[in-house]
């Protein structure tokens, strides 16, 4: 599997992880991205944080200790702006706000906070008719374990295709009618310090979902 490289330089690669790839290895893992690397380039660059398995998109690695060191600060800081982009069950087109509060991480409370918009409303069929779903966009300010999800689903809107946090019963549905078998969130740009932009383009199947729903993609 060949990986895109979206920027690269003496400290850093971003590459754009497809769905489906898991980031690091493990039970039932065969690829991994962290496997990728450790065979494209000698040293192996650290990865600097996770995406789900499902999840595409941006993900940083540092190819110095030094630069790992400086980068995970700066995410510890709050320094690096990340926005998703997310297809959810519901109509909310036009609503945004922010969710906080603590999320449950290995049995302890983490305070959490996720900022989002909601772009634009489509819908899909189901069934014997359709159902309502949305383009969101999302700026987590932390990176709790599944907190994107968790906060969509918090909000009565989770991500279509969810199946640990989403409507079951919908998925089933559309499963059924359209073949769905994984949700759609997309890590599409990471704003640096420094003033530098990564953008990841979305992946053709979620483009190609977003055309199924009546929703412009966004540019």
């Amino acid at each position: 599997m060949r990986i895109t490289v979206l920027f690269e330089d003496t400290e850093l690669l971003a590459l754009d992880k497809p769905s489906g790839l898991a980031v690091q290895g493990g039970a039932g893992v065969g690829t991994s991205l962290d496997a990728l690397l450790a065979e494209a380039w000698s040293p192996a660059p650290r990865l600097l944080h996770r995406l789900d398995r499902e999840t595409s998109g941006i993900v940083l690695a540092a190819k110095t200790p030094q630069a790992a060191a400086k980068y995970a600060r700066f995410f510890r800081e709050g320094r690096i702006k990340k926005k998703y982009l997310g297809i959810c069950a519901g109509g909310a087109a036009g609503r945004e706000g922010r969710v906080t509060g603590d999320l449950a991480v290995r049995g302890k409370p983490k305070a959490a906070e996720t900022g989002y918009t909601f772009l634009a409303g489509g819908s899909v069929p189901a069934g014997a008719g359709t159902v309502a779903c949305s383009l969101v966009e999302l700026e987590p300010a932390s990176g709790r374990t599944h907190q994107i999800r968790r906060h969509l689903a918090g909000l009565g809107l989770p991500l279509l295709g969810d199946d640990k946090y989403g409507d079951f019963a919908l998925n089933r549905a559309l499963k059924k009618a359209i073949g769905l078998k994984r949700f759609f969130l997309h890590a599409a740009v990471l704003d640096l310090p420094g003033g530098r932009i990564i953008v990841s383009p979305l992946p053709p199947r979620f483009a190609a979902f977003l055309e199924t729903a009546g929703i412009a993609a966004p540019r």
